[in-house]
């Protein structure tokens, strides 16, 4: 069972998605899960981009600059 401030947490989020329309669990988990994969794609970038910018490299990154 989950008790404490990982319930907090949980319940935060759960609490944004019912606010913003989404109450199928499945979906939740669904909208979730594309979240956390966009932000794993957004730290590697970054990651990429802090290394290149040590480094004195030029760097494409696979999002482009100008949207």
């Amino acid at each position: 069972m989950i008790t404490g401030e990982l319930k907090n947490k949980v319940d935060r989020i759960w609490e944004v998605f019912w606010t913003g329309g989404i109450t199928n669990p499945l979906e939740v988990i669904e909208q979730f899960t594309y979240l956390l994969f966009i932000k794993q794609l957004d730290d590697v970038e970054t990651t990429k981009e802090n290394e290149t910018s040590f480094l004195g490299l030029d760097y494409a990154g696979m999002f482009p600059q100008n949207c």
